[in-house]
């Protein structure tokens, strides 16, 4: 095989796994509970801001991945409780709050931090031959370590009696409360689930990009795009959205540029909207 053809399709598989990593909290919160968490981004700057923070302290970076889960989870019970739940019948209002939210996040950030870029000094980027080709170790690392989130999440989803028991909610909430499933409970755990894959994505991310206040915005758009292309609700649409809306970016992006990677993305999500608003194979 050609190196780089191998060099071509590491990058691609990298950008499908960065993709997948930062989509799956907003997909496990709009999907499964229907709110449109616009502070999304900000939970995946949070986790970015985490490594940023251990490593002001003089603190192994791997420290970051506790502390963003902690932070991350109690910020989330917490707009769950109090913003979110008041809010589960009118999606506009939960949109808009959580859009506020958004913004309280990143001015909070940008007071701690300052609006400059942050870089991770780490040796995590030390090459690996693979193929006669020479990539860095962390990007193979993280293409594994997405295979095996997504592995998990399908057998928690498919097998566990939590997922059995959100299948059921989000199916038919009121026949899961005659059933004697706590839907409050289960809403909250899972909307901690997906800020806290959000936070988690943000710090595997971490050593690879320039930090800053704005970072969540780009992660959001992207989220939602992988969304609609793929429809709410199921493993299949979600890998489905991943694999067409960061295989599209990416082979546009490389061929053309990265401006037009993104505007072709753009338009693919509006015909999607148009043409098939459930998506790929979203939840009917």
């Amino acid at each position: 095989m050609d190196s780089s053809w191998l060099l071509h399709g590491l990058n691609l598989l990298y950008a499908l796994s960065t993709l997948a990593l930062t989509t799956l909290g907003l997909a496990v919160v709009f999907g499964l509970l229907g709110v449109m968490n616009m502070a999304h981004g900000e939970f995946v700057m949070l986790g970015a801001y985490s490594v940023v923070t251990v490593q002001s302290w003089g603190w192994p970076i791997a420290t970051a991945m506790p502390l963003a889960i902690v932070v991350c989870g109690l910020l989330g019970y917490v707009v769950e409780r109090w913003l979110i739940r008041p809010l589960y019948s009118r999606p506009f209002d939960t949109l808009l709050a959580t859009w506020g939210l958004a913004m309280v996040l990143r001015k909070l950030v940008e007071a701690v931090y300052g609006r400059g870029y942050r870089n991770i000094e780490s040796n995590l980027s030390m090459p690996v031959t693979l193929g006669g080709v020479q990539y860095p170790g962390y990007r193979l690392a993280l293409i594994g370590f997405a295979i095996v989130v997504m592995i998990g999440l399908a057998f928690w989803y498919r097998r566990s009696a939590m997922g059995l028991r959100v299948r059921a909610m989000t199916g038919n909430p009121l026949l899961a409360q005659a059933l004697g499933i706590d839907t409050r409970r289960l809403a909250s755990q899972t909307f901690v689930i997906g800020v806290v894959l959000a936070g988690a994505a943000g710090v595997l991310l971490a050593p690879l990009v320039r930090i800053e206040p704005g970072i969540g915005v780009d992660y959001l758009l992207d989220s939602f795009f992988v969304l609609v292309v793929g429809g709410l609700g199921t493993l299949g649409g979600f890998g489905g959205g991943v694999g067409l809306i960061g295989g599209t970016q990416s082979i546009v992006s490389s061929l053309v540029g990265q401006t037009s990677g993104y505007a072709v993305v753009l338009i693919l999500s509006m015909l999607f909207l148009w043409l098939k608003p459930n998506g790929l194979l979203g939840r009917r």
